[in-house]
């Protein structure tokens, strides 16, 4: 029988196959699950549902882009978004900028005009060289069908390799339904998993770090979504207690170490301001003088514009691009894999003198400790209350209360992922998925969806505000079309929260755009097949969350909150009102 089925699969090899087919074969070479497409390339689409490769159809494609985005974060493989030519691949460009930025590795396989017409006014002829160039990390045009294979591998290649990206391939139309006599590749290795490979620091680097930290007096860890892109938590969670390490993360980096173990600080960057999980343990930060920063970009919002961290410290880079190591602080550079270099680091700690280490170990703990204690007390008030509209900080210890240790929580840009980040806890193995590259608004369900797919046995909320989210409500259809669950919490304030309260407190005043006509979410949500709840009061919100538990489609729960709640951070303290 086995023979057999062989024989049928080298006879079927043997056989001429289109361009389309070859891609299609290529793509489950590569491991991939799904296409998130809407239906362009045709031939690709119908090849790869032929082979087990279901399209998932988005309604637009800057959701399908959030959509790989957010299965490639979860999964841990390489994901493929396909598009028609003109403007549908133009609406690739705002999610492959964000994977760009967050070092999230998709291919997006784009439909280019067919050759002999390009430069002729073709159909919804781009330049599409030229339209990626600034947001993917390889962009390339298959030049025949006899080099499908060479670049479709490529492609994967690109994307996984190094600091993750979007990689474009660009096929001519002409080209999908073009037959060679060559048989069809019999390639085996599969490029469709990151990181690609995986390399370690120079060893003379890795030593010289160890005596740095051994010997510093008030070293911190500051670990960012590096840490979680190279699955390098375990790795991190060692480091930490066995060196007696204080550790600090950035939003994207929120979940790389267990925020209840006595060593992790928080949350840090541009929200420590009132209220915020972290505003009692800056001195930690500010006092450190040896700083180990891990796949950490060391940007504006996780620095707060540059004045968090001390500028008389001395700094060890790990990350995987070179060009981050020192951007903006000068580095012992550490160039290598988070997860493979770590380990490593631990070892050669080990060889050191640790007696400093641990004999600070008990004050840090103290520090830290008595930080989480001040800031439950000052959230107390707003965690606890009983005010209607509602505060977003009692509907996140509602959340707070049905959590899992293996939930997965995703959120939009702006609010939603400082309510996430600071009244949330990274507690076991839960996941937090925020759109921090770019922070573009209106990418949190669709991230939370491909973040569903990739673990459907995981319960998946989506924390978004109501600007975000009228981005995007399309897509609650093809929830419903797909079985793809998702709890949605609209933090519905009825503002532009914080385009609003940034004008007011930079400007003194702001825009017409700001304020929205009141929306009823609950309703749309009903009108496209899910289920949705409209909650006005505090004691409604944990009714509807075990409602939404026990649903089996995606659930839009419309929270009617206050607007005038802010979230902690630092510029709007300006505002009488904070």
């Amino acid at each position: 029988m086995q023979k057999r089925e062989q024989a049928h699969r080298s006879e079927q090899e043997a056989q001429p196959a289109t361009v389309a087919q070859r891609i299609a074969i290529a793509l489950k070479r590569h491991g991939v699950k799904y296409l998130f497409g809407q239906s362009n390339p045709p031939g690709v689409t119908l090849a790869a549902d032929k082979l087990g490769i279901p399209q998932i159809g988005y309604r637009q494609e800057t959701s399908g882009t959030a959509m790989a985005d957010g299965f490639a974060r979860v999964s841990g493989t390489i994901p493929v978004v396909t598009a028609q030519n003109g403007p549908a691949a133009s609406l690739l460009v705002p999610g492959l900028a964000e994977c760009l930025t967050a070092s999230i590795p998709i291919v997006a396989l784009a439909q280019d005009v067919a050759a002999a017409n390009r430069d002729r006014n073709a159909f919804q002829e781009l330049d599409q060289v030229a339209l990626f160039q600034g947001v993917a990390k390889w962009i390339k045009r298959i030049p025949c069908p006899e080099r499908v294979e060479d670049y479709v591998d490529m492609a994967f290649t690109a994307a996984g390799s190094g600091r993750p990206g979007p990689a474009v391939l660009l096929v001519p139309q002409d080209m999908f339904g073009e037959k060679t006599d060559q048989p069809i590749d019999r390639r085996s290795t599969s490029l469709g998993f990151y990181p690609l490979d995986r390399v370690s620091a120079d060893p003379r680097r890795i030593e010289e770090a160890a005596r740095m930290l051994a010997k510093a007096e008030r070293p911190v860890v500051y670990a960012g979504g590096g840490v979680i892109g190279s699955r390098a938590q375990q790795e991190l969670r060692d480091l930490q207690e066995t060196i007696h390490l204080p550790v600090a993360t950035s939003t994207m980096g929120k979940g790389a170490v267990d925020e209840s173990h006595p060593l992790s600080i928080g949350v840090i960057g541009y929200y420590m301001a009132k209220r915020g999980m972290t505003k009692f343990a800056k001195p930690l930060i500010q006092q450190a003088d040896v700083i180990l920063l891990i796949g950490n970009r060391t940007n504006q919002n996780g620095t707060d514009s540059w004045s968090l961290l001390p500028e008389d410290a001395q700094y060890i880079h790990l990350d995987i691009d070179p060009m981050e190591i020192g951007r903006n602080y000068e580095a012992h550079r550490l160039l290598g894999d988070a997860k493979a270099t770590l380990p490593l680091l631990t070892a050669a700690l080990l060889q050191q003198d640790l007696s400093k280490r641990a004999a600070a170990r008990n004050d840090v703990e103290q520090a830290i400790a008595h930080s989480r204690v001040q800031h439950a007390d000052e959230i107390r008030e707003v965690s606890t209350s009983n005010a209607s509209p509602m505060r977003p900080e009692r509907i996140m210890a509602e959340l707070e209360r049905v959590l899992t240790p293996n939930s997965t929580i995703v959120s939009d840009a702006s609010f939603s992922s400082i309510w996430i980040s600071n009244f949330l806890h990274a507690d076991g193995e839960r996941r937090f998925i925020t759109p921090r590259g770019q922070a573009g608004l209106g990418w949190g369900l669709p991230l939370a969806m491909g973040a569903k797919l990739a673990k459907p046995e995981r319960e998946v909320f989506c924390v978004v505000g109501d600007g975000g989210f009228a981005h995007v409500w399309s897509e609650l259809e093809t929830t419903k079309r797909h079985a793809i669950k998702v709890i949605v919490l609209v933090m519905n304030n009825g503002i532009l929260g914080y385009q609003l309260h940034a004008e007011d407190a930079t400007i003194g005043h702001h825009t017409n755009v700001c304020e929205f006509h009141p929306v009823d979410h609950a309703a749309i949500a009903e009108a496209c097949g899910v289920k949705g709840i409209r909650i006005e009061h505090p004691e409604e919100i944990k009714g509807a969350l075990e409602q939404a538990l026990k649903c089996a489609t995606t659930v839009v729960i419309d929270c009617m909150i206050d607007p005038n709640a802010m979230p902690p951070v630092t510029v709007f303290t300006r505002l009488p009102s904070y």
